[in-house]
């Protein structure tokens, strides 16, 4: 079979002591010298089945504008899928290189769906230490199968009724948000692309690192989506930027992890904040992670919503197709 060749973590071997210079961070990013270890705040953790709506609505509200994240617990995410769900992600990473290849992102795609290493355009920059693997999961009609595994046999089972839960945990998400706006329930959802939202699915594998002081797994960003769901394994390495600290994130099992992005910030014209958040590897460990990141189909114009917006308070973002505002953004040019 004939497959892309590309250049991953995976494929790379390294001294037992040492990197490439291409990974080592400057200072001012690494994390033995950025990382907060004192005492610090912990993301909040709230129950996404609390039967006092406006409680949740409040401590959602909260969360999302002086975190822009948040941990849910009691999300309807059954613990055995999650399980299934890491359990396929990381047997398609430990398969040999030339079997993940087979999946790569072709050189000349404008989409980011496949397997890889590389996301921003720009040769002279540090590298992170991560391979990754794309795909959407929703709805049915954005989906490409070619960039779904085969080995093992039930990633695409595992993975399709994931998606199934997925929708009810973001439709709660949606409403939830747009309540604490003082909207009805369904307009954030509508604004970010209603039914046509694509859940794009990303696994991260950081392999063990062996100098887990001088790299990251991924540098720091928002997310260019509307919100992000993402399932974490055990090895601890996503980190908050707050209050001028960078935090860890507390690993709760089965918890998922929220994030507000771009699109969301822009939407509530900055009332909802976008999470700053990088990855740190470990000497010992693969880490890995399972976000769902909610996108605005390529042509869907989004920009802060006409209700929130009054002479007091002037529209902080542009308006633009989302497919515009990524292309921006991943090549780095201004909004």
């Amino acid at each position: 079979m004939e497959f892309h060749r590309v250049q991953t973590i995976a494929s790379l071997s390294t001294d037992k002591e040492t990197i490439p210079e291409e990974f080592i961070r400057p200072e001012k990013e690494q994390p033995a010298i950025t990382t907060s270890h004192g005492p610090v705040p912990q993301i909040p953790t709230i129950d996404l089945n609390d039967p006092d709506e406006q409680n949740l609505v409040r401590l959602i509200v909260d969360a999302s504008k002086e975190w822009g994240i948040f941990q849910i617990i009691n999300h309807g995410v059954p613990s055995d899928l999650i399980t299934k769900l890491q359990d396929v992600g990381k047997t398609f990473f430990e398969l040999p290189q030339e079997e993940k290849e087979v999946y790569a992102k072709p050189h000349d795609s404008k989409s980011v769906e496949g397997y890889g290493s590389k996301l921003q355009k720009d040769p002279h920059e540090k590298k992170s230490w991560v391979d990754h693997l794309f795909h959407r999961i929703w709805p049915p009609s954005s989906i490409n199968y070619k960039f779904w595994p085969k080995n093992p046999p039930s990633y695409r089972e595992v993975n399709e009724e994931y998606g199934i839960y997925m929708r009810e945990v973001v439709d709660k998400l949606f409403t939830t948000l747009s309540v604490g706006l003082g909207l009805e329930g369904q307009v954030l959802k509508e604004a970010a692309g209603g039914e046509e939202i694509e859940y794009m699915l990303k696994i991260n594998y950081y392999p063990p690192c062996p100098r887990p002081d001088l790299t990251l797994g991924v540098v720091a960003h928002t997310d260019l989506s509307a919100i992000t769901i993402l399932v974490p394994n055990e090895v601890p390495g996503l980190q908050v930027f707050k209050d001028d600290h960078w935090i860890e994130a507390k690993y709760i099992p089965n918890a998922l992890i929220i994030h507000i992005g771009d699109q969301i910030e822009i939407l509530s014209n900055g009332k909802y904040k976008a999470v700053l958040h990088r990855t740190t590897v470990s000497k010992d460990k693969a880490r890995m992670s399972w976000p769902v990141f909610l996108e605005p189909p390529g042509e869907f114009v989004v920009g802060p919503l006409p209700q929130l917006i009054s002479k007091d308070n002037p529209p902080k973002f542009k308006t633009k197709k989302f497919k515009d505002y990524m292309y921006c953004k991943l090549n780095k040019l201004p909004q």
